[in-house]
């Protein structure tokens, strides 16, 4: 699918997408749970769909309406067939811990670019429990029953997703679980958010102040009503349009979350935007950007959106804790600096910092690498620019299917060739 952008001036209102990470982890914690739990406003994106889909073919019944689905879990089986993942790296590493405790063998099977993304240190930490694990022709390979809690140790700035697979299965062995981590994590929010998840699902997660070693003893999942929150990492978007574009309201986001994105607000104040919160809803209005000193370490996924209104703001604007965007669906580091420099723009790359000039943002044709977050950040680009085209625009699909859509009823110009 190919998107074209012509310049556009946005003055509206918009309800945030529910929270892909909140969405899979709540459906995480409902399969562990025996007994019926509800989800309440989750997202229906390719991730969460991938999620679903994996945990219907170990025994969880997922009865899905509009806003609201039914699981009744805590009686997981051995799969009859690969369990397929997409894209979705939380399915694959947390399905991956949450395997060892299903009977028979589970094998997981990753997309194209999850495959290339990077696994093997959790498999390690799952072994240290008794897992046995390993990784055959791409497909991370599970024998069920071989988890048995105890200490594991692993690295915490490669990805939070390690930890959080670790603490999902942690209370489901007699001896609990310690997980120590040999670095200081990355993407700390996240890892509040699985606690966060957890305890609603009424589980205690203890952690020390460094959040490098987390305890949980023996407990069981308890069936709840998880309440979904909007999603800032869409959200970001949205709110950069507003600060570029004109003014935009977006509604349904919790100012008191977990969430690491909603570091945005404060970033987008920072660089002098003009922003105003009332309760749940979020106001962002035009205004004259500067450049910004910004570290990416715990909020890596808004690097895409603060490139773009790092290229708008007037002078330099340096971000550091990148190295992690490398990893992601795309080198999100070099496709940034790919897109911006087919816009006119002067952008060093460092191996873990960004160096972007402001200047005036021309047309362009954009590869989105098939990258979600290059695809939309490039879409608020076009907006701002003008005579943009997006190409492998689909795949938004992974967490904002929604996103061109509510980009042209906000009042962009788009035209979306399929």
């Amino acid at each position: 699918m190919r998107v074209t952008i012509s310049k556009s001036r946005i003055d509206c209102t918009v309800h945030a997408p529910s929270s892909k990470s909140y969405t899979i982890r709540g459906l995480m914690c409902a399969a562990l749970a025996i007994g019926e739990s509800r989800l309440n406003n989750p997202l229906v994106s390719d991730d969460t769909e991938a999620a679903v889909n994996v945990l219907g073919k170990v025994g969880v019944n997922i009865d899905r309406n509009n806003d609201s689905w039914l699981i009744s879990g805590g009686r997981l089986k051995a799969p009859g067939c690969e369990l397929y993942c997409s894209d979705s790296a939380a399915t694959l590493r947390f399905m991956a811990a949450i395997c060892s405790i299903i009977p028979g063998e589970c094998r997981l099977k990753p997309g194209p670019s999850l495959a290339l993304r990077p696994v093997a240190p959790l498999l390690e930490a799952l072994r240290q429990l008794g897992v046995k694990c390993r990784i055959e022709n791409n497909l991370v390979v599970v024998d069920g029953h071989s988890y048995k809690g105890g200490v594991a140790v692993l690295p915490g700035d490669i990805s939070s997703q390690f930890t959080s697979a670790l603490m999902l299965v942690g209370p489901l062995s007699d001896k609990g679980i310690n997980v120590k981590l040999s670095t200081l994590p990355v993407s700390l929010p996240y890892l509040m958010m699985t606690i966060d998840c957890m305890s609603q699902f009424g589980v205690r997660v203890n952690y020390n102040p460094a959040f490098t070693g987390f305890s949980i003893p023996r407990q069981n999942y308890k069936p709840a009503s998880f309440m979904i929150e909007g999603d800032w990492s869409s959200a970001s978007y949205l709110l950069a349009l507003g600060a570029t574009c004109g003014r935009l309201t977006v509604t349904g986001l919790n100012t008191d979350s977990f969430q690491s994105d909603k570091i945005m607000l404060n970033l987008l104040s920072n660089m002098g935007a003009d922003v105003n919160i009332c309760s749940d809803t979020v106001t962002v209005s035009q205004s004259g950007l500067r450049g910004l000193v910004a570290d990416f370490t715990h909020c890596i996924d808004l690097l895409p959106t603060m490139a773009i209104l790092a290229a708008t703001a007037k002078g330099t604007s340096v971000f550091n804790g990148i190295a992690k965007a490398r990893l992601k669906e795309s080198n999100r580091v070099l496709s940034v600096k790919d897109g911006l420099t087919r816009m006119g723009i002067e952008i060093l790359e460092e191996e873990n910092k960004l160096t972007i000039t402001g200047g005036k943002l021309k047309g362009a044709i954009i590869d989105s690498h098939n990258d979600h977050r290059i695809a939309m950040a490039f879409g608020i680009a076009g907006i701002i620019a003008g005579e943009t085209t997006v190409e492998n625009a689909d795949c938004v699909n992974k967490t904002y299917p929604r996103f061109w859509q509510d980009l042209k009823c906000l009042g962009g110009k788009v035209k979306i060739d399929v």
